[in-house]
């Protein structure tokens, strides 16, 4: 791949996260095949900008400074609180939308929830400011994952690539297998993590109840929205998107582990325990979530900052990580995909 920089780097992340709520929004408006260029857009003009020019946007320079790459975030994380419920309605309510009209809907706005406002989120709770922390916990709220917020900083990026991080997925596990216990057991372990934190640092509301009791609020305007089947195309919405999360995690963590020191500790996190994707386009509309490596070394680092190590460095993926993702759905495929690349990474690995 050549390494040139298609756009100003938030520009793109602007025009590629930006774009296909733009798309859907239109789409409802307009009502009928209108609704298919946000779909079109997520599901297969990503993959084919990714493939068909391949570039890699270079590394931002040591320290380099990005005073919009917040903005976007707020940008993208209240308009998900808005597009969310807005969602619900065209698909369950009184929306005039045929039934084709309300799938199309339904598989667009999801791709958009699962692949921008995940990212968006995951880039949010890692801020410092208090605010944007809650913002971004707010969404995943929204996706009924609120758990994550909690799991994600406290167990995840402590345990990453060990038996002990639901998150990390092992060299002989199917997405299905893994999906359960990704999902189930970080909800444990993020509440384990923090009942520990509080019998340290008592006082204030639980988290838990905070992500227990806005899934509950947000199920019940569902069925303000459009009734039952409002209530039922949240969960289902929620539900696609935070697949999609689960999704990301098997990929980018997949059968790589940290080896013991003969002092018995684990190694220290490094670039070789996450796979990459140098893809210009899906690193774009992911926030760059695809350079994982350099986030779990640098977890406070802007996500346009975030650097792509080189493949002697790191694994890399061998397609864009959408695309791997939906491949992995396909597990007799994927392990013919990748058992080979991880054999060969861990040979290689000291």
């Amino acid at each position: 791949m050549t390494r040139a920089q298609p756009l100003p780097p938030m520009i793109l992340f602007s025009l590629a996260a930006l774009s296909p709520l733009a798309l859907l929004l239109w789409g409802i408006w307009m009502g009928g095949l209108w609704v298919l260029p946000g779909l079109l857009y997520m599901g297969l003009l990503t993959a084919l900008l990714d493939h068909l020019i391949p570039l890699v946007a270079p590394d931002a320079p040591e320290g380099a400074e990005f005073p919009a790459a917040d903005a976007l975030l707020v940008a993208l994380g209240v308009a998900h609180l808005v597009a969310f419920p807005l969602a619900v309605w065209a698909i369950a309510g009184d929306s005039g939308q045929s039934l084709a009209a309300r799938v199309v809907v339904f598989l667009g706005f999801g791709q958009f929830f699962g692949q921008v406002s995940n990212p968006a989120a995951h880039e949010l709770i890692h801020r410092g400011s208090r605010g944007l922390f809650r913002l971004g916990m707010a969404v995943y709220v929204t996706l009924l994952n609120g758990h994550h917020t909690s799991a994600h900083r406290l167990v995840h990026h402590r345990h990453v690539a060990t038996p002990d991080d639901p998150n990390s997925a092992r060299g002989d596990e199917s997405f299905y297998a893994f999906l359960p216990r990704a999902y189930f057991g970080s909800f444990r372990a993020g509440l384990r993590a923090e009942n520990a934190r509080r019998a340290v640092q008592p006082g204030g509301l639980h988290p838990y109840a905070l992500y227990i009791g806005g899934a509950l609020l947000c199920l019940g305007l569902g069925a303000l929205i459009a009734g039952l089947p409002g209530l039922l195309v949240w969960l289902a919405l929620a539900a696609y998107a935070t697949a999609q999360l689960m999704l990301s995690d098997y990929v980018q963590h997949y059968g790589l582990s940290r080896a013991r020191l003969p002092d018995g500790r684990l190694e220290p996190v490094g670039d070789r325990h996450s796979w990459n994707a140098p893809h210009w386009f899906s690193s774009g509309v992911m926030l760059n979530a695809p350079r994982h490596s350099d986030h779990h070394a640098h977890p406070a680092r802007p996500y346009p900052a975030l650097r792509l190590p080189s493949p002697d460095e790191a694994p890399w993926l061998p397609y864009s990580l959408p695309l791997c993702a939906m491949i992995a759905l396909f597990p007799r495929r994927w392990r013919r995909l990748m058992q080979p690349r991880l054999a060969a990474w861990n040979n290689r690995t000291p």
